[in-house]
């Protein structure tokens, strides 16, 4: 059964934090590949994805970050831009 756009989840985790790179990288494209209308990517690594923006921007994304001191990690949320 293939699921429409309505029974999709309306967020992609890719939990990074204890990969070594390229491979959070390579996730985080990845779940961008597999973003529906509606969607989006909820990125969470240890070090801020400098590249990731460059390539995100040129691929017309939108991309929020946010650090959590008590836990130490970033956030990036990722989605089309509208």
């Amino acid at each position: 059964m293939i699921p429409t756009e309505s029974a999709l989840p309306q967020e992609i985790l890719v939990d990074a934090r204890d990969l070594e790179p390229p491979e959070p990288f390579e996730r985080a494209m990845a779940a961008v590949e597999l973003l529906r209308p509606g969607q989006r990517v909820r990125l969470l690594l240890h070090r801020e994805p400098f590249p990731l923006y460059n390539l995100l921007d040129s691929m017309g994304m939108r991309h929020e970050t946010s650090f959590t001191v008590a836990d130490g990690y970033f956030t990036i949320l990722i989605d089309r831009d509208r």
